[in-house]
């Protein structure tokens, strides 16, 4: 019998052929996979945490939901209602479909830009490791670091602001690494553009402006000189500052002060202030408690060994002789979340608990999600240099996630629904639907205290006299028995405004019976002989 070596050579080659036809058809296709499964696991994870009542577990969600709502349903509507604390892209974003009651209330108008966000973030590090060099087993290794990741899907079922961040920040520093490996003048504007939405989104995007400023400043000096350098800083800044300018402006024209975010008594310089006089704020000046505390969030959120695979993969980056300088210049970008995150909590500007370090409980943990595309990128590079093991490495990556979702381990849910992110005021909230919804008459209220409470009651935001409703708020404080048929405060709570503007008012002694005590707050409701002196319907004229 004879052996047909030709033949033989001849079925090898076609089946190299295959395969590299395979590989041309994946390679042109990919982008368009990912965007298929992403958005269909995000679709999923959203209808999943809908379901079971938990896409609005964290305060903040209903905050920022109502925030949005009140610009266009209101005693007082309009964009002044966006406030002067919180960056307002999530809120503007919200306000083109949270007039919808169902988007309102599913909590869909505040999740959809976070669902979004999730799949361009998916899609971004996987171009980011492809612009590293990385091959395709690393590049879907980094993508399932970050797509898979339990937190990282409930986050993205909310109406945070966490995925927003991260989408634009990613897709801000791939664009400037390109520019560092193209010098094309419109990377760094596309850069420039998306850090102008980061701005606006959350204040980290503000350090992230600083830092990619360092970065470009030294990229085109060491390329092109001094004149050039100073250009691309004044081109860059010029766009991605634009939105700080804005945001200062608008503080001035509103509340009279520019710097009212900082200094103004809603302001987070302004709570922590009231949490370290608590004894609580136990990395402020204290540089290796904030390293620590901050890195506890950034393995708790991203997973102990996604974690070490990340930071093992980041030092064989550096020294990877094959990858050029420039390259490593820009990836230090993906840095910025870290070092922003512990200089905040080294300054007392940011709190951050995590149980049993700092605490028992946990709060703001969230804030290790930051650098999960971080950990995406250096992890799948890490997948890509290890040859002999990569396979190894990607099963147990799917290994260790798997087990994560069928346990729902996420830090960032237990911060909702059992840590200080999140409280259950079904109570109050279930007492102000059951009673109020079909009696007439207004609920004084602080937005700032309870808008947890104004969301899950489900009723109009007419309903409401808040500190956004002008000319209401000033009537109903000084004489509530005629603008306030309950009122909803923490007695004895001088942080609580309406308690704070009204305990001391006559006719709030007089007028007004305890009717239930709660945990968060209590309800007041006037006497049924003064309600025939209270004013029941909104007047155009206030």
């Amino acid at each position: 019998m004879k052996f047909n070596f030709k033949s033989l050579s001849l079925e090898f080659t076609l089946s190299d052929r295959k395969i590299a036809i395979i590989k041309d058809s994946l390679e042109k296709h990919i982008k368009l996979l990912l965007f298929f499964a992403l958005s269909m696991i995000s679709i999923f994870c959203f209808i999943y945490y809908y379901a079971n009542g938990l896409g609005l577990a964290f305060n903040d969600a209903r905050s920022h939901l109502d925030i949005a709502r009140r610009v266009v349903d209101n005693l007082k509507p309009g964009f002044a209602q966006l406030g002067s604390v919180w960056l307002p892209l999530p809120h503007l974003l919200a306000v083109v479909t949270v007039w919808n009651d169902f988007m309102w209330h599913s909590g869909l108008a505040g999740a959809l830009q976070s669902m979004i966000s999730y799949v361009a973030s998916g899609i971004v590090i996987y171009l980011i490791l492809q612009a590293l060099g990385v091959r395709m087993i690393g590049r879907l290794a980094g993508v399932i670091v970050f797509a898979l990741n339990m937190n990282i899907l409930y986050m993205q079922s909310t109406a945070m602001t966490e995925l927003l961040l991260l989408g634009s920040m990613t897709i801000a520093v791939y664009e400037l690494i390109m520019w560092h490996k193209e010098d094309k003048m419109s990377r760094l504007l596309k850069s420039g553009f998306w850090v102008l939405l980061a701005t606006m989104n959350r204040y980290d995007g503000w350090f992230l402006l600083g830092f990619a400023s360092i970065l470009i400043v030294i990229q085109a000096w060491r390329k092109h000189g001094y004149k050039a350098a100073e250009g691309a800083f004044l081109l860059f800044c010029t766009l991605a500052g634009f939105g700080i300018i804005l945001w200062i402006i608008w503080n001035w024209v509103i509340f009279k002060d520019p710097l009212y975010f900082i200094s103004g008594p809603y302001a987070a310089a302004t709570q922590q202030q009231q949490i370290a006089a608590a004894g609580l704020l136990k990395t402020e000046h204290n540089w290796s408690y904030s390293f620590i505390t901050y890195t506890y969030a950034v393995i708790y959120n991203a997973g102990m060994l996604q974690t070490v695979m990340a930071t093992i993969g980041m030092i064989l980056f550096w020294f990877d002789k094959k990858i050029s300088g420039s390259l490593k210049m820009a990836s230090i970008a993906l840095m910025a979340p870290f070092v922003f995150n512990i200089l905040a909590l080294y300054l007392g500007q940011s709190v951050l608990f995590i149980q049993g370090l700092n605490g028992n409980s946990w709060f703001n943990v969230r804030y290790g999600l930051m650098m999960i595309p971080t950990v995406a990128v250096f992890a799948g590079y890490l997948v890509h240099r290890l040859k002999a093991i990569r396979y190894i490495l990607v099963l147990l990556l799917l290994f260790v996630m798997f087990f994560s979702i069928v346990n729902k381990d996420a830090v960032t849910l237990d911060d909702a629904v059992f840590g200080a992110s999140g409280k259950n005021v079904s109570a109050v909230s279930g007492w102000l639907h059951k009673h109020v919804s079909h009696t007439p008459g207004f609920v004084l209220i602080s937005v700032a205290s309870h808008d947890a409470i104004i969301f899950s009651s489900g009723l109009d935001m007419k309903r409401f006299i808040h500190e956004g409703t002008g000319m209401y708020w000033n009537l109903a404080i000084a004489h509530p028995a005629h603008w306030a048929r309950w009122i909803v405060m923490r007695t004895y709570d001088l942080h609580d405004m309406t308690y704070r503007l009204i305990y001391k008012n006559p006719e709030f002694k007089n007028d007004y019976t305890l009717i239930h005590h709660y945990p968060f707050a209590d309800i007041y409701e006037i006497k049924p002989q003064y309600v025939k002196y209270l004013h029941m319907k909104p007047y155009k004229e206030l």
